[in-house]
């Protein structure tokens, strides 16, 4: 499977960004990509209000995101906001697939962490997804949800070989090193490959002087064996990557993380 990787900056308006989205994947198929992966908040940068922008998943944006993928004939999966119910916004994954109606997933766990709380705005999704893509099957997590193992063994337990995490993670001591660590981490957790793709390290003053999560860079794909198979810098970039997944069927049978797992009880507080 040919993976492609588009670590890029988005801005504030949504239609330029959709513009990048379409140079982007036009690029990748040009080298033969099956899969375009693109940053959380791909629609539109954090650190500005989002509720203007959000658009559900039959809005323009993500039939914009639809219309470049049946184009093409390469998948994308781009970061984008949708409208919840409670009158919050969903920080969604838009997934697109030439010939298959639109999918999206929503950010499970919340970024309140670091001095930052998402949820005051987002409100949380519940479901794990994945989807068939050449083939294969994808899962998809966000960002902070990359801290959280039991999405990863979810995934992988659907079927999972390839996992997505479009990130735009934030700037601090250590964050570059956890960053690292954890996708390679949830790799070996989940016997599956990770390609965690982030926002790259922001070129816009405004963006970059902000305490909003607007990116570091150094995306980066991690075999089932944590071993990590490309990595990026910090600055914008695109890669298609080769990934042999066929390794996943012998990590899964050599280490048996997920056959030998066992659901651990809850401790009872009340003890």
């Amino acid at each position: 499977m040919r993976v492609a990787i588009a670590q890029c900056n988005s801005g504030t308006d949504p239609d330029r960004n959709l513009a990048l989205v379409a140079e982007f994947t036009e690029r990748a198929a040009a080298d033969d990509a099956d899969l375009v992966i693109f940053p959380e908040a791909m629609m539109c940068r954090f650190g500005v209000p989002l509720r203007d922008v959000a658009e559900p998943l039959d809005g323009p944006w993500a039939s914009g995101v639809a219309a470049v993928a049946q184009r093409t004939g390469v998948a994308v999966i781009a970061g984008m906001f949708t409208p919840a119910a409670d009158g919050r916004i969903a920080n969604t994954l838009v997934i697109a697939v030439p010939g298959r109606p639109v999918r999206g997933y929503d950010k499970i766990h919340l970024y309140d962490a670091f001095g930052f709380t998402e949820s005051r705005t987002v409100a949380p999704g519940a479901e794990p997804v994945t989807v068939e893509i050449a083939g294969h099957r994808v899962g998809v997590a966000t960002c902070y949800d990359i801290r959280f193992p039991a999405l990863f063994v979810e995934l992988a337990q659907r079927g999972a070989e390839l996992i997505a995490v479009p990130a735009s993670w934030g700037a601090g001591p250590g964050k570059q090193e956890q960053w690292e660590l954890l996708a390679s981490a949830r790799a070996l957790d989940s016997a599956t490959f990770v390609a965690a793709v982030g926002q790259a390290l922001p070129d816009d003053p405004e963006a970059a002087g902000g305490t909003a999560p607007t990116g570091i860079g150094h995306s980066r794909i991690s075999d089932p064996f944590g071993s990590v198979v490309a990595v990026h810098g910090p600055e914008t970039s695109l890669g298609v990557h080769e990934i042999d997944l066929s390794v996943v069927g012998k990590a899964r049978a050599a280490s048996a993380v997920l056959a030998n797992r066992r659901d651990i009880p809850r401790a009872d507080p009340t003890d």
